[in-house]
């Protein structure tokens, strides 16, 4: 019979309301059904640690540690000590002690870690215990697209972040009996660099809930009067990603959809969205909402959503929750990446230069937006539904001790 299961993830997994919460919530969810799952993990605010208590039915013990160190200090000490900001962010003396408490104390033979700052807390003896790694995407990658497109002192730091972040995750890959990533091609691009094979580096995917995200459900009206076509994006508004996105469409592409189309609207749904992203609002017919109750109101009021994302790693749950809504979809190649779809069937796929056009192009064709929306939603509640995304977990959590499977190396 299988002992318990060591839950570690960097962000309390509850509400699911953004993607890493997507994610992390339906796998816990899936892991309970497996074992017994202990879970530890941190929380951002104090509205997150008070959700502690709506999680805490499903899992037989529950530590969420406040973090509170700023971005600031979390550079200083990674600068001190060698270690990538992503991990000096994370690092915590009491989720240390609490992992080897539960280590130590219950019948624990599976540890299983959601997010490659929650590595640092996985002992290198693990007593034959297995670790399941699940680095979601590829982290250090990202940074090194953050530095290609910043300047001066922050490039030099997103080129550290990435170097060091690299290294760290590749250590990490090697001691784990499997590591997980959240599409083929991030998987295949972690294989490509780490010289891991197949049976070490695996993709497991995104889903989506298509009943919850259902257009034929009574989901109450937008908190805005149909006065013209309304373009949608959706995403937490303080992630640099969603920023650069939504900055960039709002000056290179809205202004010659306006000019097309008049009355044509941008709104920008999702939490905390930056000064920078609240700047927008200045240009005629931008709308910025920050947090809203119920997502599926802006996205059911949607004429058009957008992903226009120069940035993306792995799955975009945006895109996979406005093609549940039967949406048309004009998302850029990153943000389409690690989708399985068919452009011009399921959604339309066009770059900077092409977006405005794309998006002119469905709101003035009712007709064809109906049709990509249908087949958008028929294809998602096929193809990716959680339960079929996540049963290769009942597998996975049978893997043989660590080995070093080595591919080409890089």
């Amino acid at each position: 019979m299988m002992g318990d299961i060591l839950f570690l993830v960097h962000r309390i997994p509850f509400p699911p309301d953004r993607g890493d919460k997507i994610r992390s919530f339906n796998i816990l969810k899936k892991l309970t059904t497996i074992a017994p799952v202990h879970c530890v993990c941190f929380a951002d605010d104090d509205e997150d640690m008070a959700h502690g208590e709506t999680l805490r039915p499903m899992v037989s013990s529950l530590h969420v540690e406040s973090r509170r160190t700023s971005t600031a200090v979390s550079s200083l000490k990674a600068l001190a000590t060698g270690k990538p900001v992503s991990l000096t962010a994370f690092n915590s003396a009491a989720v240390r002690a609490k992992v080897s408490e539960l280590l130590r104390e219950r019948d624990i033979d599976t540890v299983f870690v959601f997010s490659g700052q929650m590595a640092q807390y996985v002992p290198i003896d693990l007593g034959g215990r297995q670790f399941i790694m699940d680095f979601v995407d590829m982290d250090s990658a990202k940074f090194s697209d953050y530095a290609d497109d910043a300047h001066g002192p922050m490039r030099w730091m997103y080129r550290r972040e990435a170097r060091k972040l690299f290294a760290f995750e590749k250590n990490v890959a090697r001691r784990a009996n499997r590591s997980l990533f959240v599409s083929e091609t991030e998987a295949a691009l972690f294989r490509e660099h780490s010289g891991l094979g197949a049976n070490a580096v695996q993709a497991l995917e995104n889903g989506i809930d298509f009943r919850f995200f259902d257009p034929s459900l009574a989901i109450p009206d937008a908190e805005i009067r149909r006065n013209g076509p309304l373009i949608v994006f959706t995403g937490q508004m303080d992630y640099r990603p969603n920023i650069d996105a939504v900055t960039s469409f709002a000056n290179d592409s809205f202004p010659a959809i306006r000019n097309a189309v008049p009355d044509a609207r941008f709104a920008i749904v999702g939490r905390k969205p930056t000064a920078e992203v609240e700047k927008i609002t200045a240009q005629p017919g931008v709308i910025v909402t920050g947090g809203v109750v119920d997502i599926r109101s802006w996205l059911a009021a949607a004429d058009v959503i957008v992903a226009p994302l120069r940035i993306a790693r792995g799955i975009q749950n945006k895109v996979l929750e406005a093609m549940a809504m039967g949406k048309a979809i004009v998302a850029s190649k990153a943000a389409f990446e690690g989708i399985d779809a068919v452009p011009d069937r399921d959604l339309v796929v066009a770059e900077k230069t092409a977006e405005a056009d794309a998006v002119i192009g469905l709101i003035e064709d009712a007709e064809r937006r109906d049709r990509l929306g249908a087949a958008a939603r028929k294809h998602v509640v096929s193809r990716y539904s959680w339960d079929s995304v996540l049963a290769p977990l009942d597998d996975m959590l049978g893997v043989s001790p660590p080995t070093v499977e080595t591919s080409q190396a890089a």
